[in-house]
């Protein structure tokens, strides 16, 4: 092993690993907690808003997290984890959203929970909305379209932070912002109806979305001066599908709708390429007198962001409605999951130099993982493709550090098997613990170490130097 002057990543790298509250909690309607976005699509949040359903909802009761999390959490301790990364799920703080005073039961859970990691001395880190907004709030106002949602987050957040601001010091706004193109259902919690223009719609929710972002950053400084808020995409990257210039361009051009959000975000101004964009698709963005002010004013202390896989693409593919990069050609030199996600190592440190290049703030890869079908074979996960998946996408992030980026920690994705975001189901799992639970539902929801799971105990401890 290196000694500590030779050590890639700092001493103080955060460690650990990433959920959401809607693919673990469970426990949909339990203290008081309202119907939010997810709890009403089952057949998976891709696939849009959709109340009425027999199909089971898996994220119903999630892996029951809301009441196991004393048994994982020491988990996830024996790991070695510096930090966990999960959320508050909006509608158990305001069940319908549009409250005046929040749910007390809703708020107890997440002080337990915080109490839970900080006896670890594991850091939360936490995403304020992560694809979990009351459900009400689309029904009643349209979502993030209605600049009436500023108004409601920013009570919100009042809440939370003056409630927390001695457990959480690393915050998230809107997980994965830019997703409002691909999933506004859940992404900006907006229904696009068939008679509206998409990207008018898409960018006036995003609008709102940057101003309540610019909002929260300022009442998190005020209210915990010590504390960090972050924004957070996604980042899987896409390449030209050929040198042809046009494939070439319009490559250009998605990744630059892409880094649209962290552009505003980060550099706190409306870049001069929308412009043309909003012109050429008829988008008119209401904007108040105090609104551009606010945003410059208030921008993001880190960027934090998912990354997965990557594509490439070619000259007449999806442009706008791709800002996720999750829409394009199969590249010939790369490995593919049974869920058609290419894996590339090499692309994690191409991203981390890209978006350090543009904005030279700190960053942190918030969601990283392998989702695969795993067997339990004599009682026992032999993920060895896990292993070599993180293997290989740690020593890029080396590479990067080594590069001169500046990377604050690593918390992948899933370290326990939780409901897919993208598929609603358990078959595809991340975890380096299993959980007995299968697609319909069934299941002990017992806990079990996987291969992986001395593995990334073993990484952590080394810093990050023994990736044997």
């Amino acid at each position: 092993m290196k000694t500590n002057s030779e050590q890639v990543f700092p001493e103080d790298f955060l460690w650990g690993g990433a959920i959401a509250a809607n693919q673990a909690e469970g426990a949909y309607a339990e203290d008081g907690k309202g119907l939010s976005v997810v709890d009403v699509s089952p057949e998976g949040i891709m696939n849009g808003i959709k109340a009425d359903s027999d199909e089971v909802n898996l994220y119903h009761e999630g892996i029951d997290f809301y009441h196991r999390y004393k048994e994982d959490i020491a988990l996830f301790a024996e790991m070695g984890f510096k930090a966990f990364r999960t959320s508050i799920a909006w509608s158990r703080i305001f069940p319908k959203g549009d409250e005046t005073e929040p749910n007390e039961k809703g708020l107890k859970f997440y002080d337990d929970l915080f109490d839970e990691l900080l006896k670890y001395g594991i850091e939360p880190v936490i995403t304020i909305s992560h694809f979990e907004s009351p459900f009400h709030l689309v029904k009643e106002y349209g979502g993030w379209k209605n600049r009436k949602m500023i108004e409601f987050f920013t009570r919100y957040c009042e809440v939370i932070f003056n409630r927390y601001k001695d457990k959480v010091k690393y915050w998230m706004g809107f997980n994965e912002i830019n997703h409002a193109h691909t999933m506004p259902h859940i992404a900006a919690a907006t229904k696009v109806e068939e008679n509206e223009n998409r990207l008018q719609v898409i960018y006036q929710a995003s609008h709102h979305e940057f101003v309540a972002s610019a909002i929260a950053t300022k009442l998190c400084h005020e209210i915990i001066p010590d504390a960090k808020m972050g924004a957070m995409l996604s980042l899987s990257s896409v390449y030209p599908n050929t040198c042809h210039p046009d494939d070439v361009f319009e490559t250009y051009e998605l990744r630059r709708r892409t880094l649209f959000y962290s552009d505003v975000l980060l550099r706190g101004k409306y870049p001069n390429y929308i412009y043309r964009i909003w012109k050429e698709y008829h988008v008119n963005v209401e904007m108040e007198e105090n609104d551009l002010e606010l945003i410059e004013n208030y921008t993001a202390d880190y960027l934090g962001f998912s990354y997965y896989r990557t594509t490439t693409h070619k000259t007449g593919d999806p442009i706008l409605e791709n800002t996720g990069g999750v829409i394009g050609t199969p590249n010939p030199y790369l490995e593919t999951t049974p869920w058609g996600w290419q894996i590339d190592p090499k692309g994690l440190r191409l991203v981390l130099n890209e978006v350090y290049d543009r904005y030279q703030k700190p960053l942190l890869i918030v969601e990283n993982g392998l989702g695969m079908t795993d067997e339990v074979e004599d009682g026992e996960v032999n993920d060895d493709y896990r292993i070599e998946y993180l293997r290989s996408h740690i020593e890029e992030m080396k590479e990067a550090i080594k590069d001169g980026v500046d990377l604050m920690g690593y918390t992948y994705w899933g370290p326990i098997d939780i409901v897919s975001a993208g598929t609603g189901e358990m078959k595809k799992r991340y975890g380096f613990i299993h959980v007995d639970r299968d697609n319909d539902g069934n299941g002990t929801m017992e806990r079990k170490r996987k291969k992986s799971f001395d593995w990334y105990k073993k990484v952590i401890q080394s810093n990050g130097e023994d990736l044997d």
